[in-house]
């Protein structure tokens, strides 16, 4: 496609194997991030995680954490790292400078407990009741500007009511939005459930996944 010598630029001048100050200061203060896993076979996931700034860890130039907190019960990103640690990890300000980072490395699954052994510094949640169900920590392999020609602005807008932080409520957690429970109901010839919000329970760590 006639790209290596540019490829190879690219790669001399901004590829690192670390987190420059410069990133660390970017990441520290980014509300959300854009992660890819696989799995042994190399089948791939996307998915992305939110919080307040600050919510990714930085620890230094070759390692970051955050938090995994209740979902769906899939566990696709946690169940993919266990079998395959290479992660790839998109951060993107779209509010201001319209720039991105990419940071590619290996993650661990590790206990609340055992991440802050390490680092016992780290805040615990501000969020009453939310406790972690586990950590991810990566270690940094490959960090890299993402160019900001086709990052649009984006600007924030008020949100109605607060977050359903943990919430197993289906229309809160925005319901069959695409219609696919429904189209395999009807698929089925039966009827559309009634939504409700189950009693909540406790989150258990996923035992048996950690180092």
């Amino acid at each position: 496609m006639g790209t290596v010598a540019r490829a190879e630029r690219f790669y001399e001048d901004q590829v690192l194997d670390h987190l420059n100050p410069r990133m660390r200061e970017f990441a520290a203060c980014q509300e959300m991030f854009f992660l890819s896993t696989a799995d042994a076979k190399g089948e791939c996931d996307s998915t992305f995680r939110a919080g307040p700034p600050g919510f990714l860890h930085v620890f230094g130039p070759k390692s970051l954490a955050y938090a995994e907190y209740r979902g769906n019960g899939v566990m696709a990103s946690l169940g993919n790292i266990r079998e395959n640690p290479h992660v790839g990890m998109l951060l993107i300000d779209f509010e201001r400078d319209r720039i991105g980072l990419h940071i590619n490395g290996r993650a661990t699954l590790l206990t609340d407990g055992q991440i802050r052994s390490v680092h016992p510094l780290l805040p615990f949640d501000p969020v009453p009741g939310r406790r972690p169900q586990a950590w991810v920590e990566i270690e940094v392999e490959e960090a890299y500007i993402h160019c900001s020609k086709h990052i649009p602005r984006m600007a924030r807008q008020p949100t109605k009511g607060g977050r359903a932080w943990g919430t197993d409520d289906v229309k809160r957690k925005g319901g069959d939005f695409f219609g696919a429970a429904a189209d395999r109901l009807a698929a089925l010839g039966k009827p559309e459930p009634v939504e409700s919000e189950p009693r909540q329970k406790e989150p258990e760590p996923f035992s048996g996944w950690f180092r």
